[in-house]
C-alpha cells in the first residue's frame, strides 16, 4: 500500500506506547473488543460490571445549560465534589482543606498534564526513567522548561530514596518534578512515611511536585487497603508546591468519559485553567455533571474495594505465571495493573522487547516493548543510551481475567516453540 503524500509544513509525530502497539496489531487484523485477541498491552482497566461495585452508568440526563460550553476550569459543582472527596479521604482533622478553587477539570489525563507543563516557568523539570510513555512528547512540546532525566535502578526495585531526591533537587537545580505514582510501568509505589518524606522535601526545597496519581486506587503494597495520595501529607493546600492529577479514567473505570482533575494551590489552578483556555477550551459539560454522583464517598469506597478484589486476583495470576514461562518480574509491582517483565533469561531473539512484541502479535497477543518507557524528550540522549529497557515488556492485567489467562497461555505456548 502506497504511503499518502506529506504536507511539508507538518513534521512526523511518533506514535508512542499503547498507540503504537495497537496500530501495529490493527494492521494484522486486531479490532477493539475482538475476542480472538488478548490485549495485554492496554492501558485501561476493564469497564464492565464488577462484583460488589456500584452499577455502571448506562444513561445521561441532560439539562439545558449542558448544551453550552463548560467553564474552562470545570463545572463548579464537580470541582466542589472533588475537593470534598479529597478532604474526606485524606484530610480529616486537618486545618487546611481543599475547596473548589483548588480544583480544575479537564478532558483527560494528557490534557491535565499538558495544561500543567504549559503553565511552568523557565525551570529544570526532573522526570524519571522508566516512566509513562506519553511524557516524552509532552516534555518535548514546550521549550520554556528543561527536562532533566533521573535514572531509576533495577537493583533498587526502581525506588528512589528521599536522600537521593534531595541531592538531585539541589545538585541539578530542579524547580519541578514529574512522576507517576504508582509508577507506570514498574509498579513502584511511594506511600506512607516514604511519600510523606517526598512531600516534605518538596515543601522544604520549594520544588513543585507534579504527581500523576491515576493509578492511586490500584495499590498492593504492605499495609495498603485503599487509595493513597500525596494530599494526605500536604500541610497547607495553598502553599505546599504539590500538584495532583487523577480522574475517572482508571480509578472509576470510565476512560471514555475523558473527565479528569488537577488538585493544587489556588494560584496553580488559576494558571493551569488559563493554559486550558488556549490549549483545549475546557471539558465536556454533560459528562462533568454526570460525574458528580460518582464521587460520593460511599460509592467511591464500594468501587475501590471492588477494584482491589478483582485486580488483586489478576495480579496474582500474572505474577505467578510470568516466572513459569521465563519472564522475570522486576520490582514488587506494588501499584498499577502492570507487570514490568524482564526478557533477559529468554533465548535470542525473544530476549529483545520489540522482537517479543512482534512474535506475540503472531499469536494474537499484544504487549508493550520496554524501550517506549525510556522517556527521551527531544531525543537529546544520543546513540545507544536508549538500550536500557530493550529487554523488557509491560504486561497489563487491565482486561478481564479470562483475557489475561488466555494471553498468558498463548505466551506460554509461544516461548518454547521459538
Amino acid at each position: 500500500m502506497q504511503s499518502p503524500p506529506k504536507v511539508s509544513a507538518f513534521q512526523s509525530v511518533p506514535r508512542t506506547g499503547v498507540i503504537y502497539v495497537t496500530t501495529e496489531a490493527a494492521a494484522r487484523g486486531w479490532k477493539r473488543g475482538d475476542p480472538s485477541w488478548a490485549n495485554l498491552g492496554q492501558g485501561s482497566p476493564e469497564t464492565g460490571e464488577l462484583p460488589g461495585a456500584p452499577p455502571r452508568v448506562t444513561k445521561l440526563d441532560l439539562i439545558k445549560r449542558d448544551h453550552s460550553y463548560a467553564p474552562v476550569a470545570g463545572v463548579w459543582e464537580l470541582r466542589e465534589a472533588v475537593a470534598e472527596l479529597y478532604n474526606h479521604l485524606y484530610r480529616k482533622g486537618k486545618a487546611s482543606q481543599y475547596t473548589a478553587e483548588n480544583v480544575a477539570i479537564s478532558g483527560g489525563g494528557r490534557a491535565a498534564l499538558t495544561r500543567a507543563v504549559a503553565a511552568l516557568g523557565p525551570v529544570n523539570l526532573g522526570h524519571f526513567l522508566p516512566d509513562y510513555t506519553a511524557y516524552e512528547e509532552l516534555l518535548s512540546l514546550f521549550r520554556r522548561f528543561t527536562p532533566i532525566p533521573i535514572l531509576l535502578s533495577r537493583r533498587s526495585g526502581y525506588r528512589f530514596a528521599v536522600e537521593d531526591l534531595q541531592r538531585e533537587i539541589l545538585g541539578r537545580g530542579l524547580g519541578a518534578l514529574l512522576i507517576s505514582n504508582p509508577m507506570n510501568p514498574t509498579g513502584m509505589h511511594l506511600y506512607g512515611p516514604e511519600l510523606e518524606a517526598w512531600v516534605r522535601t518538596a515543601r522544604d526545597l520549594d520544588c513543585a511536585m507534579l504527581l500523576d496519581e491515576f493509578y492511586s486506587h490500584y495499590t498492593w503494597g504492605e499495609g495498603m487497603n485503599g487509595p493513597e495520595s500525596a494530599a494526605r501529607y500536604v500541610e497547607d493546600v495553598d502553599r505546599d508546591p504539590v500538584v495532583l492529577f487523577d480522574g475517572l479514567t482508571k480509578n472509576w473505570r470510565y476512560p471514555g468519559w475523558r473527565v479528569t482533575w488537577t488538585v493544587g494551590p489556588r494560584h496553580v489552578i488559576e494558571a493551569v485553567s488559563s493554559a486550558g483556555s488556549f490549549l483545549d477550551g475546557g471539558g465536556n459539560a454533560p459528562l462533568q455533571r454526570a460525574a458528580i454522583p460518582l464521587l460520593h464517598p460511599e460509592r467511591v469506597a464500594e468501587e475501590s474495594q471492588a477494584i482491589r478484589a478483582c485486580f488483586a486476583e489478576k495480579r496474582q495470576r500474572v505474577l505467578a505465571t510470568l516466572p513459569e514461562i521465563g519472564l522475570e518480574v522486576d520490582g514488587k509491582a506494588e501499584g498499577t495493573f502492570y507487570a514490568w517483565a524482564s526478557l533477559a533469561k529468554l533465548p535470542a531473539p525473544l530476549n529483545d522487547g520489540m522482537t517479543f512484541f512482534r512474535r506475540a502479535l503472531e499469536w494474537k497477543v499484544i504487549v508493550v516493548p520496554g524501550e517506549f518507557f525510556d522517556v527521551n524528550p527531544g531525543k537529546r540522549r544520543p546513540g545507544n543510551r536508549d538500550m536500557r529497557f530493550r529487554q523488557h515488556v509491560r504486561i497489563s492485567y487491565g482486561p478481564s481475567l479470562a483475557t489475561v489467562e488466555e494471553g498468558l497461555e498463548r505466551l506460554k505456548r509461544m516461548i518454547p516453540r521459538i
